[in-house]
């Protein structure tokens, strides 16, 4: 071969003209070898060889922007490039051949690859002996892909890439790049749209915001240490076990000198003895994945596969969680799967068309919220969603998912008038895509992660929430009671004057209190948007506002019901939570805050020692009125059982600023009682008043019982009394 007999099979100057304009939607096909040419499009370079075994050959410029033509090597071939002084050496991205395969191909197509972050997203891999970075993005309208960074100066016409037809997946493997090297997708739609630069919706590491950028991260690397934890974890986040859960918020939970935000690391040197200290069994982080908006929360994420960058990277998180297991305690994650923002980088309009999220904005568009409703009935989406919630718990050893939104997720008019939204097929008002897709993704949890649960933020009656899939239910662990929370709640903001009035508040969640197995929640939607703090929404001056707080704890923690409490409301946060400051620890100085953080701390080890207290918080075995008739006094006495032989707890409620002595309550065995809990001791802050240690019962019927006890209820006051042995300690 001559030196121009690789021109002779030249290459069509239309199709030159499209990888110069960047609109050519296969690149492979004109770039690297082809019969016998070598065809590189290099606008950074004046110069480009070819190396192959020790030669260089030169290429032919054959376009002003930068296209070159010449002669193809045989083998593995590396192109030498050239710009003034400055020569470089690089492996051609077009001499590669494809990374998924032919099994990955026909499971994305289908929406069953379980693990699509196994090749999604960008992955540092060595491919036909080269390292470099693997790259793949779903986008099937688009025209062309481009991966796009400071490694090829933004510049979309240069990385290209390869389409999978059937899935619409495009990819390309780029040799020599790096981890931590900053990316993102560029799209030209099918009309030739050049869209806004997209982060990619699989990637491991995103730049902190408001940087919007994606990071070559790979999937989490870390040496788990929780073997033992995870063969025990099922037992602990049984319906029967002891479940207490501290939610945290991790930018304003505490923070460091100057105001700084605590990073992974340092939120485990604090936060795994605090919560080991405090007693509580879970911790539940609000939103975790890649959000844009910090004052989202991060429930309007974009990174669904990512730690959000502002506490650190992926290893950190997972050294967090490993920490927190090896203490003892399990580790929920708020996951949001019901809608997304609208951010020109994120998912929104993504190869050019409503991918993502439906196109009708009946369907598709959130108006409480001006974000996006994704499109539950397309199986790449729900395989996309079902891959996210897999991949926390397989990465990260995540032990529990809180599923936020669930009822916006549920109903098709939630929140729109008439005329707002679109029936389903029956003409009803059920998101019945969205209802096989949770139950696909609680499935899919159960059988993929033994042991691991998914909690269900639900406001409605919907039915069988949290009964599984096999009997007609959702197929959820647990379900936040959002009625309980909001009855409650209202009682205690009442004056105490007027709560005989109003006791149905306190008793009709024991009507409802088994139909599923629920969470009762204190979250911190309870303590913004101008609701102020809980210690603030109780009745009272300041000491009824705590001895208020502290019978409500009381009475909490020894309803049916696993139990929630956002931070800050452990010690009586005094200011309505902020997102942007850390919680006020100073308080802790007053004997008031400091009380009731002992109290709760004491509540926390009462309900996990107690069976009565635990073992049959979903059963109605468990839960027994004593009576609630009392309305004029605001008493309430009920008994807590166990299935196992454990002794049963008994709850006296003393809702009002006035004592009562010689209180009389039917018991249910003969004997010694000990006060095991009294919410108005004085090292909690309270009055001290109450029984001090063991009662015995008198043969004076009372309450239907041959039994009973003469009490004294403290003011404003939950106590509790346990059968004592003959020695007078608690049984």
């Amino acid at each position: 071969m001559n030196d121009t007999d690789f021109l002779n099979d030249s290459i069509d100057a239309d199709q030159i003209e499209a990888i110069l304009r960047g609109n050519h939607a296969d690149p492979f096909a004109v770039l690297g070898r082809h019969n016998g040419q070598l065809r590189v499009f290099a606008p950074q370079a004046a110069e480009v060889s070819a190396l192959s075994d020790g030669v260089r050959t030169p290429l032919t410029r054959i376009h002003p922007e930068g296209f070159f033509v010449g002669p193809a090597p045989t083998g593995d071939y590396q192109l030498l490039l050239s710009a003034g002084s400055h020569e470089w050496q690089q492996d051609d991205p077009y001499r590669f051949g494809p990374v998924l395969g032919e099994m990955d191909e026909y499971l994305l197509a289908e929406g069953t690859h379980w693990r699509l972050y196994d090749k999604m997203g960008a992955h540092p891999i060595t491919h036909e002996g080269v390292a470099g970075t693997a790259f793949a993005v779903w986008a099937p309208n688009a025209r062309r892909v481009s991966v796009v960074g400071p490694f090829n100066a933004w510049d979309g016409r240069r990385h290209p890439m390869r389409k999978r037809i059937g899935p619409g997946i495009w990819e390309l493997f780029i040799p020599g790049l790096p981890r931590g090297d900053i990316y993102k997708y560029e799209i030209v739609s099918a009309t030739g749209e050049r869209l806004p630069l997209k982060s990619d919706p699989v990637g491991f590491a995103h730049q902190a915001p408001p940087e919007t950028g994606s990071v070559i991260d790979g999937l989490p690397e870390h040496g788990w240490q929780d073997a033992d934890w995870m063969a025990s974890r099922a037992a602990r986040q049984d319906r029967q076990a002891p479940i207490s859960i501290y939610e945290v918020h991790p930018g304003s939970w505490r923070r460091g000198g100057d105001d700084q935000i605590l990073d992974y690391d340092a939120m485990a040197d604090l936060l795994v003895p605090y919560v080991t200290r405090m007693g509580f069994t879970h911790v539940e982080f609000l939103p975790l994945s890649e959000h844009p908006f910090t004052g989202s929360w991060g429930y309007q994420p974009i990174g669904l596969f990512a730690p959000t960058s502002r506490f650190g990277d992926a290893r950190a998180f997972a050294r967090l969680v490993d920490r927190l297991h090896a203490a003892g305690i399990a580790v929920i994650m708020d996951w949001v799967p019901a809608h997304f923002p609208s951010d020109a980088h994120g998912l929104a309009n993504f190869d050019g068309t409503a991918l993502y999220e439906h196109a009708d904005p009946r369907q598709g568009f959130h108006q409480d919220w001006n974000t996006l409703i994704y499109n539950f009935g397309r199986k790449e989406v729900a395989n996309f969603l079902q891959s996210s919630a897999l991949y926390w718990l397989d990465m990260f050893h995540i032990d529990a998912l809180r599923v936020d939104a669930v009822a916006s997720m549920l109903y098709l008019d939630y929140s729109r008038k008439d005329g707002e939204w679109v029936p389903n097929q029956f003409g009803g008002n059920e998101n019945l895509e969205a209802i096989a897709f949770l139950r696909g993704v609680n499935e899919r949890v159960r059988q993929d992660h033994p042991g691991a649960i998914t909690i269900a933020e639900e406001s409605t009656a919907f039915p069988k929430v949290s009964r599984p899939v096999g009997e007609g239910g959702l197929g959820f662990g647990f379900k936040w009671n959002m009625g309980w929370m909001h009855d409650t709640l209202g009682y205690f903001r009442r004056d105490p004057l007027h709560r005989k009035y109003h006791q149905d508040q306190l008793t009709f969640g024991l009507v409802y209190a088994f139909s599923e197995d629920f969470v009762l929640p204190l979250s911190h939607d309870e303590v913004v948007h101008g609701k102020g703090s809980l210690i603030d929404q109780m009745a009272g001056d300041r000491w009824q506002k705590f001895a208020n707080l502290r019978a409500y704890y009381g009475f909490m923690w020894t309803q049916p019901g696993k139990k929630l409490l956002f931070m800050g409301q452990e010690f009586a946060q005094q200011k309505e939570w902020n997102h942007d400051r850390s919680l006020d620890w100073h308080l802790l100085d007053d004997p008031l805050h400091a009380g009731m953080q002992e109290l709760v701390g004491d509540l926390n080890r009462l309900y996990r020692d107690q069976p009565a207290l635990h073992r049959l918080d979903c059963d109605p075995a468990g839960f027994e009125w004593i009576d609630a008739s009392d309305t004029e006094n605001s008493v309430l006495v009920y008994l807590r059982k166990s299935d196992d032989g454990a002794p049963p707890a008994l709850v006296i409620c003393n809702l009002t600023p006035t004592p009562h002595h010689d209180y009389r309550v039917g018991t249910p065995l003969p004997g010694l009682w000990r006060e095991v809990l009294n919410s108005d001791e004085a090292r909690y802050g309270g009055s001290n008043m109450g029984n001090h240690g063991l009662v015995g019962t008198d043969d004076a019927p009372c309450h239907g019982r041959d039994q009973s006890l003469s009490l004294t209820l403290p003011p404003l006051s939950t106590i509790v009394l346990m059968p004592a042995d003959r020695d007078g300690t608690a049984s």
